[in-house]
């Protein structure tokens, strides 16, 4: 198994160290934080400076896993020595893609995003099971890197993820819906709630809290991930503000919510429909990454809602949709 180096050791890189050291990997982290780095120590993990872990990382023929904040990432960009097998799991793609072709245009890279995490932030928040029953993307771009694309493939299936291919730009339209929309509404939600004065939050319960849960994520993280997808966003959040829109001429004309209580109990439960098909299995196949039309063939069936459950060698195996 191929060593793995994690730049950044907060909530989602402690956990991928942690993940990989479960798994069996030679491990090893840094990180600017000095309480992540010594609570990471404290627990018997190798820590080392930014420049002595990279180094490390290309005399081993390692994986290099950037898990910092977006603002940051082209920091450790700047420090990746050339030719390194290099990753992130950042939660937005675009502009990681483009800062390692300015920055680190050497680098062996294929982006990738564990879809998982909490609203608590740092090392002591991590666990090696985040990962366990979660999406994994991975970006299977023309041009990719085939041998790294399956370092990262292996390492997200060691973490028990399951891999969803695509590519950076399919993923941050997908990812403003789905993750950075909900953390905008959260923070309307919880304006809105607490604008009710001491009567209103006394009387919250499981709906408000649910709805709110990740407006308790850190601020800078929060608008690091939300800005950095800004132009998917704004295309969410307009989707979002015409939905309200109808529904308050509607509760205004007359009285009525018919169409969009309906309409977001269908979707949600599209939503439990697929995640009960995705855990049941779907059709078998196979994908020979040597093979033309590979990478293709994982972006067809990422965006069926296909995932990749193993490797064996070079060829990936998957199920479909």
């Amino acid at each position: 198994m191929r060593d793995v180096c994690v730049v950044g050791l907060g909530l989602i890189g402690g956990s991928v160290l942690r993940a990989a050291a479960a798994a069996g990997r030679a491990v090893w982290g840094a990180t600017a934080s000095a309480r992540d780095a010594d609570a990471a120590r404290a627990e018997g993990y190798d820590v080392l400076a930014p420049d002595a872990a990279l180094a490390r990382a290309a005399e081993r023929d390692a994986l290099v896993v950037v898990a910092v904040p977006l603002p940051a990432v082209e920091e450790v960009l700047r420090r990746v020595p050339d030719g390194v097998r290099l990753t992130d799991v950042v939660s937005v793609k675009g502009p990681v893609a483009e800062a390692v072709a300015r920055v680190a245009p050497r680098a062996r890279y294929v982006g990738g995003h564990p879809m998982a995490g909490t609203s608590a932030s740092g090392w002591a928040a991590g666990r090696a099971g985040l990962f366990r029953d979660a999406a994994w993307v991975v970006a299977a771009e023309d041009g990719a890197d085939v041998e790294v694309l399956a370092d990262v493939v292996g390492l997200a299936l060691d973490a028990g993820s399951h891999v969803v291919p695509t590519t950076a730009a399919e993923h941050d339209a997908a990812v403003a819906r789905i993750s950075h929309l909900p953390h905008v509404l959260a923070a309307v939600l919880a304006c809105v709630g607490a604008d009710g004065g001491p009567l209103a939050l006394a009387l919250a319960a499981g709906s408000f809290g649910d709805g709110t849960r990740v407006a308790a994520s850190d601020p800078d993280l929060v608008r690091a991930m939300c800005e950095g997808n800004r132009a998917a966003l704004l295309t969410a959040v307009d989707d979002a503000l015409g939905r309200l829109g109808a529904a308050r001429g509607s509760l205004a004309s007359t009285g009525g919510l018919a169409k969009t209580i309906d309409a977001g109990h269908r979707a949600r439960l599209a939503l439990h429909e697929a995640r009960e098909a995705g855990g049941s299995g779907g059709a078998a196949l196979t994908v020979d990454l040597a093979s033309p039309g590979a990478l293709e063939a994982l972006r067809a069936l990422g965006s069926r809602g296909g995932r990749v459950v193993g490797l064996n060698g070079g060829t990936l195996l998957a199920r479909d949709s």
